[in-house]
């Protein structure tokens, strides 16, 4: 049986002269640099930001009252895949794609740490009150 060379999707690849394989020599990726004004703040200031944040976003696209618009989301993910996902759900999905972005960074991403702590908060208030 000979063994078949089966390259990462991931890994450019040219045949040299040779007529070998090689994998081409690909530049390391620019590392992500703290935003300006981001200076490791503590807890209480990272709640208050977020707050913050979820009021402004929920003035520009929901509601006075802050952000509202996974339910619609969540509702209509069901019409379309006839899944049952709870708007909790979703916020926990959102919470993990944050997560999942500021661990693929050198550096902290102030927008992914942030929205994260307004997501959990959300996902706690719906899965507090079922949904």
């Amino acid at each position: 049986m000979t063994d078949t060379y089966k390259p990462s999707p991931d890994v450019p690849l040219e045949i040299n002269p040779a007529g070998e394989v090689e994998a081409l020599d690909t530049p390391e990726p620019e590392l992500h640099q703290p935003e300006p004004g981001w200076v490791n703040p503590k807890a209480p200031e990272l709640l208050g930001r977020a707050a913050a944040l979820m009021h402004e976003r929920g003035k520009t696209y929901d509601q006075p009252e802050g952000e509202r618009s996974m339910g619609k989301a969540v509702e209509a993910f069901n019409a379309i895949t006839g899944r049952n996902l709870r708007e909790s759900e979703g916020w926990l999905f959102m919470s993990l794609l944050k997560l999942v972005r500021s661990e693929t960074r050198s550096e902290p991403h102030q927008d992914s740490l942030e929205d994260n702590i307004a997501y959990s908060a959300l996902y706690a208030e719906a899965r507090g009150e079922g949904r």
